[in-house]
């Protein structure tokens, strides 16, 4: 492939889920020479355990890459082909892999990491749900120095976004995503030019994103209104909020917070509002397992949840 006269960059990029896909595709059709293309390796999953390509696998085989699946850098071979691509500089987009420094160096201008939080803020590897679940107002992308510890490079440049109530974790995603094939682009011709200047990570307010656990998304009914909502945005669609009742799992895609009172975890009316530890919540698009997702008015016509039921 032939890289555009007007940077010549040889990259390398390193990503795993669908939010690093358009960040690829951006290097593309900026012109850039991706060399070859990392992702972690198959992995089996799904229904049946069948084995499963990542995402950027899928697509850097669309776009015929060459495709590289490490399970870690550890050996020397390893490393050593890395640094015979005599890279410019490699593109890492929630790649998943720790990189030693021997990696993190080998290319000319180092390894630019996009990052979905705006650093220190939520640093590590669930930045945009813990956002959301916060109540952060802002979150954004940001184009860092990769060095050896985790998301502490310097900060090359921002693209900031607000979170508003309506903010699911899908549509940040796809807005941080979009996002960051436009600012990557954007970083890489003033890294040619010489316009960069890298500014080290303030001290304070740095903040760890911790992985998800499908165990986050029960609901705990103790907690106010507004925090049990926001884990509900912050969920879909994955790994998804739901509660038990009678033996069945109920999935809660859209809720909106009321000013009421009543014991945690309790039916209080007909429209399906449950009591919180503060406040209550009235659950509007619900999913039974096996089901499709319905409104609370088609919920109610085949699951009954009369006033006073107790869910948890």
């Amino acid at each position: 492939m032939v890289a555009d006269k007007r940077t010549g960059l040889r990259v390398a990029f390193m990503g795993t889920p669908e939010f690093s896909v358009p960040i690829l595709s951006s290097l593309v059709a900026a012109g850039h020479e991706v060399i070859c293309v990392y992702t972690q390796p198959p992995r089996c999953g799904g229904r049946g355990q069948k084995e499963q390509k990542t995402p950027v696998h899928v697509k850097a085989k669309e776009l015929d890459f060459d495709i590289y699946t490490p399970n870690n850098f550890s050996s020397d071979a390893q490393q050593a082909t890395f640094t015979n691509f005599n890279l410019d500089c490699a593109i890492v987009v929630a790649y998943g892999l720790i990189l030693p420094k021997s990696i993190l160096t080998a290319p000319r201008f180092g390894c630019l990491n996009v990052h979905a939080s705006l650093l220190p803020r939520w640093r590590g590897a669930a930045p945009i749900q813990r956002a959301i679940l916060a109540g952060d107002h802002e979150s954004g992308v940001t184009i860092m120095q990769m060095d050896e510890g985790l998301d502490t490079g310097k900060i090359l440049m921002v693209d900031r976004t607000k979170i508003t109530p309506k903010t699911t974790g899908k549509s940040l995603h796809d807005e941080l995503s979009q996002a960051g094939s436009a600012l990557i682009i954007k970083t890489l011709d003033s890294l040619v030019q010489s316009e960069l200047r890298p500014m080290k990570q303030p001290e304070n307010g740095v903040t760890y994103a911790k992985k998800l656990e499908r165990s986050e998304g029960r609901i705990n009914w103790e907690k106010p209104a507004d925090e049990i909502e926001r884990l509900i945005r912050a969920f879909t669609p994955w790994p998804g909020s739901w509660f038990e009742v009678r033996g069945k799992r109920i999935k809660i895609l859209s809720a909106q917070v009321k000013n009421i009172n009543g014991v945690p975890g309790t039916v209080i009316d007909n429209k399906l509002t449950i009591a919180c530890g503060v406040g209550g919540l009235q659950l509007k698009i619900l999913q039974r397992e096996g089901k499709k997702p319905m409104t609370s008015v088609e919920f109610l016509r085949g699951f009954e949840l009369s006033i006073g039921t107790f869910v948890n």
